[in-house]
């Protein structure tokens, strides 16, 4: 019966009773699969054996492999879910559920956006149950294995989407065992030359290396009993074929330019002991320089605990050793599977459960704040999938981070606070600008302040993390939004006020819903929101606000466009009113605006036309029936702006000289500078140069960044 070898596994560890409802719900399964078969042409009821099998052998609970033998039986079968929860209980049945509304969208489609979807549906369903995500592992594992009965186009289908999504799940879950043969299975399919020659290569050099791994096992047991160290086990552990292939990649090396192809693997009894075979070890061999790994200090993200070290062998070549306990090797080969039980333990073993899928709960938060699911899977292989940094807080915290990431990407992995209020940073005790790359080991301190002005748009370009641009985005949305419905309101009950209306009377919740609706907005923030910043005019809604509220008041009309008095005279600037000649323009002292910025004008009295930034905050103040349409003149002669930026950095002796010899270096005239330091040695420098574009003034930023201890340079508003 070809049940029998998934009974025998599973006898290994669980009960009678659970070996009775084993085979209880393969009867129920292999009776509704009657008559189905696999693209192989085998029953197809061998497909849900195969993928309780690999569960069992990951130790999995009852309802689990039931519900990987059942995987199938609601998408393929007459079986409803609700004759599942009657026969085997609720738990099999939602198990059964999740997997099986992944299954019906899982299928490769051409559509990329219907398949980002899936996988965030699937993700979703992981994170309410990890059973669902192992069972969906196991099912890929499989499926996987029987590929070669598949057509080529689907081969390579299913190997890619197993390398971006499956297998990097598999190593995030820590679950090893997996993680190796989907890749290796996946490149074979993907990379079919280079697989085969990896593997013609590793078998031609077999035997040289076992005798030489012998060798070293053989010295090293008779060490390890003179120093009556207990060992458990002590074996080569062959690197895999994915690993070896990506080695040559990232590195650019040959096959025999490789030479740690196999690794030698000591488990012992306690952590203690890990630590004295360290120390044997390296009295026998000379240790390579940088190569020592502490992951049972310092365990990986996906609970992956081991001493790692390289040494120099007897023929003067690296070996790498891993040495770990009985404990630690079981989750390292099988990872979130190894500590399944410890859900249904006491609080403290759930407490410790839970902050193992830590990471499953920042992963729902990309969720809610990606806009789409192209988006959010797209994340999820940026800050999840990829590879590492791992840094440490002041406290010594571990923090892991999307590699290449910088200081802010730390800031908001710590807090969404720290990070719109970071000023600077620190790394290993010296401040360092904003954009620094990370590497592991490095100490990280944040450097805020409850005046910062919030996150820069340049940080958008600076961060590495999906995770910390997101949050920047949401910061920006959020006070722009908050800043144009308060300036929408005021700009409204200004213009009310103009035209001797009561705000009370106008601005009742009666009539603002009624404006809201024929402007199609759907809450009166939205509505003002949209006044604020421009998107229609405030004339519009008073119009509309003020449209039959008195008969003896006539509504407030449009203003019609009508030439202005204004003197018959102007001064070049390299700005124009659109459709008018011969007006006088000034450039605002405040906001210093520069050919290539968004600007806006408005009329004033007997001083022409006054051209601000757009996004200067004594805009708002002007009067809608004031504003004027300007634009930078492409004609026009080359003109010098003046504008102020404020740089910061560490308060050194020399850094003034260094940024005016940098200004220098750039050929930009200094117009005035001002300099000052604060008690946590941080120098904050004015200066106001004279520019031609704003393509001009960010080559010269970008030059006074790269003086060194220079964290942050910008543009300021006076």
């Amino acid at each position: 019966m070809p049940v029998e070898q998934l009974l025998s596994l599973a006898a290994t560890y669980l009960t009678e009773d659970d070996l009775v409802q084993l085979r209880r719900a393969y009867e129920f399964a292999d009776e509704a699969h009657k008559g189905q078969f696999r693209k192989s042409g085998e029953p197809y009821i061998l497909h849900p054996i195969a993928v309780a099998e690999i569960l069992a052998d990951l130790r999995m609970d009852v309802p689990t492999l039931i519900a990987a033998l059942l995987h199938d039986v609601v998408e393929d079968t007459g079986v409803t879910l609700e004759e599942i929860e009657e026969r085997f209980g609720s738990a099999v049945r939602h198990l059964v559920d999740g997997v099986t509304k992944l299954k019906k969208r899982m299928k490769f489609k051409s559509n990329e956006e219907h398949q980002a979807e899936n996988h965030r549906k699937m993700f979703v369903a992981m994170a309410q149950d990890v059973r669902v995500i192992l069972i969906k592992l196991a099912d890929r594992l499989h499926n996987m294995r029987t590929l070669k009965y598949m057509p080529e186009h689907k081969q390579r289908q299913k190997s890619t989407e197993t390398l971006e999504i499956f297998a990097p799940l598999a190593h995030r879950l820590g679950i090893s065992k997996i993680k190796w043969e989907l890749e290796d299975i996946s490149l074979r399919y993907l990379k079919p030359q280079q697989y085969y020659r990896i593997v013609h290569l590793m078998k031609k050099k077999r035997a040289e290396r076992e005798k030489y791994l012998d060798e070293i096992i053989d010295t090293l047991k008779s060490r390890l009993e003179e120093m009556d160290v207990k060992v458990m086990d002590i074996s080569g552990r062959p690197k895999h074929i994915y690993s070896i292939y990506k080695k040559m990649v990232t590195q650019n090396k040959e096959f025999n330019e490789i030479y740690d192809l196999m690794a030698v693997r000591v488990i012992v009894d306690t952590v203690r002991d890990c630590y004295a075979v360290l120390g044997i070890i390296h009295t026998v061999w000379k240790p390579m320089p940088g190569r020592f790994k502490d992951y049972i200090a310092m365990p990986k993200t996906n609970m992956y605990q081991s001493l790692h070290t390289t040494v120099i062998g007897p023929k003067g070549e690296p070996i790498e050793v891993q040495i770990r306990t009985l404990e630690m090797h079981r989750t390292a080969e099988y990872g979130i599977a190894a500590h399944w039980a410890y859900k249904e333990g006491s609080a403290v073993e759930k407490s410790k459960f839970d902050e193992k899928l830590k990471w499953f709960r920042e992963m729902m938060e990309l969720q809610q704040e990606a806009s789409d699911a192209k988006e959010f899977v797209e994340n999820l292989k940026m800050d999840w999938f990829s590879d590492s940094v791992f840094v440490f807080t002041p406290k010594g915290d571990v923090i892991e981070l999307p590699m290449g990431s910088v200081p802010l990407d730390f800031a908001y992995r710590i807090h969404t606070d720290i990070g719109n209020m970071c000023i600077g940073a620190k790394v290993n005790g010296k401040i360092v600008p904003l954009d620094y790359p990370l590497k592991t080991g490095d100490i990280v301190e944040i450097l805020t302040s409850k005046h910062s002005y919030g996150p820069s748009q340049d940080w958008l370009s600076l961060v590495k993390s999906s995770h910390a641009r997101s949050k920047i985005r949401n910061w920006f949305k959020k006070q722009r939004r908050e800043e144009s419905v308060a300036k929408g309101r005021e700009m409204v009950e200004a213009l009310l006020k103009k035209h001797d209306f009561t705000v009370s009377d106008v601005l009742t919740s009666d009539r603002i819903e009624d404006v809201t609706k024929k402007f199609n907005f759907n809450e009166e923030e939205d509505l003002f929101a949209a006044v604020g910043y421009g998107g229609i005019s405030t004339a519009q809604v008073v119009h509309r606000l003020t449209d039959g509220l008195k008969e003896e008041q006539q509504p407030v009309v449009l203003p019609e466009v009508k030439a202005l008095p204004i003197r018959k005279h102007k001064l070049d600037q390299g700005v124009r009113v659109k459709g008018v000649d011969n007006l006088l323009i000034r450039l605002s002292r405040c906001c210093n605006p520069v050919p290539g910025d968004e600007i806006a004008g408005y009329v004033t009295h007997g001083r022409g036309v006054t051209v601000h930034r757009i996004d200067c905050p004594n805009l708002s103040t002007v009067p809608d029936e004031r504003r004027i349409d300007v634009e930078w003149d492409s004609h026009a002669t080359k003109h010098y702006y003046q504008v102020d930026i404020e740089v910061s950095g560490f308060d050194r002796q020399g850094l003034l000289n260094e940024v005016l010899q940098a200004l220098t270096d750039s050929k930009t005239e200094l117009a005035a500078i001002s300099a000052r330091g604060d008690r946590r040695g941080i120098a904050s420098i004015h200066v106001r140069i004279s520019i031609q574009n704003i393509n001009h003034l960010k080559s010269v930023v970008e030059r006074v960044k790269r003086v060194r201890d220079i964290y942050s340079v910008r543009r300021i508003i006076q």
